[in-house]
């Protein structure tokens, strides 16, 4: 059985990982608003080609001002353990207006 400080640092060793492969980038003046819409990204040959198009302008609905979200989140790690194996992979894109 692990003990209590092995599972914090498997903890926060994952929580880094998510971290470091979160991109963030604001159109127009960024988001003035909580409304989000998420759509997740495919890939195949470990992200060299995509499977669907995840298009942030068309998520935005014709807004002007939002603020787009590019990450590897919990669920897209989980899936990934047992669909990186055949080399896909996803990603989340979150669209803040």
């Amino acid at each position: 059985m692990f003990k209590k400080s092995v599972v914090a640092v498997m903890a926060l060793t994952f929580l880094f990982v998510i971290g470091c492969s979160t991109h963030i980038h604001e159109v127009g003046s960024g988001a003035s608003g909580s409304n989000a819409t998420a759509e997740r990204q495919w890939y195949i040959l470990f992200g060299l080609v995509p499977l669907n198009n995840v298009d942030s302008n068309n998520i935005a609905a014709g807004a002007s001002d939002y603020t787009v979200q590019t990450q590897a989140n919990f669920l897209d790690v989980v899936i990934g353990i047992f669909t990186g194996i055949v080399t896909i992979n996803c990603r989340t894109v979150t669209v803040t207006k």
